[in-house]
């Protein structure tokens, strides 16, 4: 078990590595930011990595403080639903009522690679792999529904 200066090292560690390891990919060089997470140039709308114990996410995330507009803005990327999971063979996780650690309701769709483990650095290289690769794919097919919803 980590202390919270341990945990708070590790996790520290785990992201200056995804970003070493980013700046291998031959995709991301030529980009001024790696990826578009808070970038996406619609309210309420971010694109998210998450790498805990259960498991590595990648997540696109409609954070709309009123309800009726997050679920408006959600109903409009589900009309996309085919678009946004063509390279996707699995699908995606659509979840229009998640509950975040602090209480907050916002609406996610997203993609998870379960079974892997922070707190285990030997699969750290699963994590940068998964979390890098299914990025470059929700960024994609973001772009692609991004007009048709604005």
């Amino acid at each position: 078990m980590y202390s919270k200066e341990e945990l708070k090292e590790l996790k520290k560690e785990f992201w200056e590595g995804f970003a070493v390891y980013c700046s291998h990919i031959p995709a991301l060089k030529r980009r001024k930011s790696k990826f578009m997470l808070y970038n996406t140039k619609m309210k309420s709308v971010e694109m998210k990595f998450d790498a805990t114990r259960e498991g590595a996410f990648v997540i696109l995330e409609i954070n709309h403080h009123d309800e009726k507009a997050r679920l408006e803005k959600y109903e409009q990327f589900e009309n996309y639903k085919v678009l946004m999971e063509k390279d996707f063979p699995q699908g995606l996780i659509w979840n229009f009522a998640y509950v975040r650690e602090t209480g907050n309701e916002v609406c996610r769709i997203y993609t998870q690679k379960p079974g892997i483990d922070l707190h285990r650095r030997i699969e750290w290289m699963e994590f940068y792999q998964f979390m890098a690769t299914e990025m470059l794919k929700l960024e994609k097919a973001f772009r692609i529904v991004k007009e048709s919803i604005e």
